[in-house]
């Protein structure tokens, strides 16, 4: 759904690889923007044309659908300049801004509507939440900083998208992986188009069934400039592999039903690992963040034990098996470096303690700065970020211990009676 600001290797600074989304809200194209259809020199058209009508013959003979079909609905598609020069690689210079990202995405204007979108679905929030775990913030949050609400969902023609970034990559290092990211996408598109539209996989009796004018409209819909789809900007994979029908109308709209986009987002999080009770992240003690900096590698692993990270001073111990909380001592995490330069232009970091839900939320978008924002955003909604199991005193658990052993002997008691009875 959106490329970001990320952490994780230099290469995905701008250009991420893909979870549920890779659209940047950063770099959205303006609203007034017209769908735009734009011609390179003749020498690139050749070649991506080229590359296209490879693809459409193999999908055409691994899927069973009819060529003509694939050919008509690709017949105008062109690479779109524009979008090779907003997936390039922020500048030498360029600094990673924790501060200023945050502050784009936080701010009155969202956070209000985000409070009129859970109003408006509170009901069905609450039942999602109930059936996937998944808090009703933390959905609400991710798809305002999607697209507030649908405000933001991209205006260039997906299939366009798509076909530039698979055969028209900019020089770049990962140009190759890239590209091939694409033209993945670009045959999960021509699936989800054809199903939806009525064609079945493989075809059966040509296009039995098909709506051609559907599969065309489905092609050329509006995405992103990295083709993420509807308000919470998944991407073809992750609609087919994700995406589900949360209104019950027999169809998948992720442009026109929040509640599709609700249920959509949940089962994501929940198909990605999402811990139902659990936090997303800690704070880090400020007398350690020399410790955390040793620690903080950018590498989106748990590497850490809750207790290891108590033991360095990084974590008090109300945040270990939290006293008022329920994370296990044992439990895994990572450190989590939010950069950004002072007033003065130094650099300087933030550091958190990342959870097993916050790794859930970089695998919707692989930004250390993202996954920050939706766990702060959802805050400000009111997610108290902590753990909802109960966590036993040191008198309770006595008292557990002492009422399951007298269980134990009052079974075995009953036992023996059974027994000298038989």
């Amino acid at each position: 759904m959106n490329f970001r600001v990320s952490y994780l290797a230099s290469t995905l600074l701008v250009v991420l690889l893909l979870g549920a989304c890779t659209s940047a809200p950063i770099q959205q194209a303006s609203p007034t923007e017209a769908i735009v259809n734009q011609s390179e020199d003749a020498a690139t058209e050749a070649r991506f044309s080229e590359n296209l009508n490879q693809l459409i013959v193999h999908i055409a003979q691994s899927q069973g659908i009819p060529q003509a079909s694939l050919e008509s609905g690709f017949i105008d598609a062109k690479t779109i300049p524009s979008i090779r020069k907003l997936v390039l690689p922020p500048s030498g210079n360029f600094k990673k801004n924790w501060v200023a990202y945050r502050k784009r995405f936080i701010e009155p204007v969202r956070l209000k509507a985000g409070k009129a979108f859970w109003e408006q679905n509170q009901a069905f929030l609450s039942q999602v939440e109930q059936e996937t775990g998944v808090p009703s913030e933390v959905i609400v949050s991710i798809i305002g900083i999607e697209t507030i609400y649908g405000r933001q969902t991209g205006n260039f023609r997906v299939k366009d998208v798509l076909s530039t970034l698979a055969f028209s990559y900019p020089d770049t290092p990962n140009k190759a992986s890239r590209g091939q990211l694409f033209k993945d996408q670009l045959q999960e598109l021509i699936l989800m188009c054809w199903t939806e539209s009525g064609g079945s996989l493989p075809a059966m009796n040509g296009s039995q069934g098909l709506n051609s004018a559907r599969f065309n409209a489905c092609l050329n819909q509006n995405s992103s400039y990295a083709g993420a789809i509807g308000l919470p900007q998944f991407m073809p994979g992750s609609i087919r592999n994700f995406a589900v029908d949360g209104d019950g109308d027999g169809r998948i709209d992720l442009k026109q039903s929040p509640k599709d986009a609700i249920a959509s987002v949940a089962n994501f999080m929940k198909k990605h690992g999402w811990q139902p009770g659990m936090p997303i992240y800690f704070p880090i003690q400020e007398a350690a963040i020399g410790d955390a900096r040793l620690l903080a590698d950018g590498e989106p692993q748990l590497k850490y034990t809750i207790q290891e990270l108590i033991t360095k001073g990084i974590l008090t111990n109300e945040q270990g098996d939290l006293q008022s909380g329920g994370v296990e001592p044992q439990s895994k995490a990572l450190i989590v470096d939010l950069p950004y330069p002072d007033k003065d232009d130094n650099d300087q970091v933030r550091y958190v303690v990342g959870l097993n839900n916050f790794l859930t939320i970089v695998q919707y978008n692989r930004s250390y700065f993202y996954a920050q924002s939706v766990a702060e955003f959802a805050e400000a909604l009111g997610y108290k970020n902590q753990s909802v199991v109960p966590v036993r005193t040191p008198k309770a658990k006595s008292e557990a211990k002492g009422s399951e052993s007298a269980k134990s002997k009052s079974k075995k008691t009953a036992n023996k009676k059974k027994q000298k009875q038989t």
